[in-house]
């Protein structure tokens, strides 16, 4: 089998790659671009963890071609953050302590953040219905959900969400 050239936009940056037809997305982003953020797991796009943006829009990249991806606009969990510094979403996981062995919180953090591009202020039962494929194997989703919710709308009775507000004063 002969290895393709194809060119992918990914954190809005082009990559140019020489990929064989049947490469997933997921194994062109960690094993070629070092891009490891996106976890394989099932392998079966069940579990989410390696759940990726493309043209905005949470996806499974286990179970997409990279051929398939051409012409699209991934974005990866690097991706989320400026620089150094990270976007209010990672800021609350933190915050909040919904990272705990951090294996599924990429994909947590992909389809969550596709969620809030369209939904800033979500409740709670669009928190979850976003979060449905998502599977975490350490904790009850509760700080998960809870961080979500309070990304860019922190509460005043949110002990978490005053201190992220004085660590930015």
């Amino acid at each position: 089998m002969e290895k393709i050239q194809i060119t992918l936009d990914i954190n809005n940056k082009p990559y140019d790659l020489m990929v064989f037809p049947n490469d997933t997305l997921l194994e062109v982003l960690r094993d070629e671009l070092d891009l490891t953020g996106s976890k394989e797991s099932c392998g079966e796009g069940v579990c989410g963890s390696c759940t990726i943006q493309m043209d905005g829009k949470p996806v499974r990249s286990c179970l997409i071609l990279a051929m398939e991806a051409v012409g699209t606009k991934i974005i990866t969990v690097e991706g989320l953050a400026n620089g150094d510094e990270l976007s209010d979403l990672q800021q609350s996981f933190i915050d909040h302590g919904a990272v705990q062995c951090g294996f599924c919180t990429p994909g947590m953090l992909m389809s969550a953040d596709a969620l809030l591009k369209d939904n800033s202020k979500p409740d709670e039962k669009s928190v979850r219905k976003a979060l449905a494929g998502n599977i975490c194997r350490c904790t009850g989703y509760a700080k998960i959900v809870e961080a979500v919710l309070h990304t860019g709308n922190p509460r005043e009775d949110c002990p978490d969400c005053k201190t992220r507000e004085q660590k930015n004063v």
